[in-house]
């Protein structure tokens, strides 16, 4: 099969189907099409982008060390791999139990993101650094990762720092949230670079924040099925 050229939009045609299908097919390419071309644009704006400000400080998280079974302090600074200097952190929730008691529960939703992304950060690894952050005690955050089966990610507690209020992964009545942060290093001073930053911005109808959606290939792969997103139903951390 031949690759299809920039200006070749008149699909690959599949067994059985109808005229009717391949013109609605072909109108549905030329929007896809239109799509990677905004995508790309996008990103060039994204990669464009100065410096943002300096971190206001070299916040202290907490990391469970296996070795000597115990939490250990672990500086933002020294979250950039040896001959990285980028680093991707996700800002994971936990919500209330049924009592209320807040940072109890994992969010379903994180857990379905890391699910994924924790099987690609071998590869991810080559190019940024990457580390998932959580308000919650660090032993909660551990035991969690040890029943999903997480193997790479690299898990830290915020709690005792500002990290969250900072970068807007909390509101002021100390809710999470899921926020997406981009740390540059840049002659060893630490930027801000990117933030998820549609969580705050004014919702198109029928439609959620999806600034994370990115980094979710959940929905990339539900979306491409008729029935789509369903409004009633979500990720949940087990299934009957």
């Amino acid at each position: 099969m031949s690759a299809t050229t920039p200006d070749q939009t008149r699909g690959l045609p599949f067994p059985g189907e109808s005229e009717d299908y391949r013109r609605a097919r072909n109108e549905l390419l030329e929007a896809e099409l239109a799509l990677r071309r905004q995508e790309q644009s996008v990103a060039d704006l994204r990669r464009g982008l100065p410096l943002g400000g300096r971190v206001p400080m070299d916040y202290a998280f907490e990391e469970w060390d296996d070795k000597q079974s115990a939490a250990r302090a672990t500086a933002l600074s020294d979250l950039f791999a040896e001959g990285r200097d980028t680093l991707f952190l996700y800002s994971f929730m936990f919500n209330p139990d049924a009592s209320g008691r807040p940072l109890q529960i994992a969010c379903p939703m994180c857990t379905s993101m890391i699910d994924g992304v924790d099987g690609e950060l071998p590869h991810i690894a080559e190019n940024v650094s990457f580390a998932a952050v959580t308000k919650a005690p660090i032993e909660r955050f551990r035991a969690h990762a040890h029943t999903r089966g997480w193997r790479h990610v690299r898990l830290l507690s915020s709690a005792g720092t500002s990290y969250n209020r900072d970068y807007h992964a909390e509101t002021s009545d100390a809710d999470q949230r899921p926020m997406a942060t981009v740390m540059v290093r840049r002659d060893g001073a630490i930027h801000h670079f990117w933030s998820s930053e549609m969580l705050a911005a004014p919702l198109d109808p029928g439609q959620g924040p999806r600034h994370v959606d990115f980094m979710w290939p959940l929905w990339a792969i539900i979306d491409r099925t008729p029935s789509g997103r369903r409004s009633d139903w979500g990720p949940q951390l087990a299934y009957r």
